[in-house]
């Protein structure tokens, strides 16, 4: 089992949708430095859910 560090969050980091939850942002991504395979809005790694597939 590896334990992932934390990333502190900064501004720019994330938005609040207006249903109130973060969405995270291609900074926060890129900070982070991997693909978390979520689906994620603003994934800079072309990851799409729906085929489980790295866009390039």
């Amino acid at each position: 089992m590896s334990i992932k560090k934390r990333i502190p969050l900064e501004e720019g980091d994330y938005y609040l949708t207006p249903e109130g939850y973060k969405c995270f942002t291609e900074q926060y991504h890129l900070k982070r430095g991997y693909c978390c395979k979520s689906g994620c809005r603003h994934c800079p790694y072309g990851y799409d859910k729906k085929t489980d597939s790295f866009k390039n």
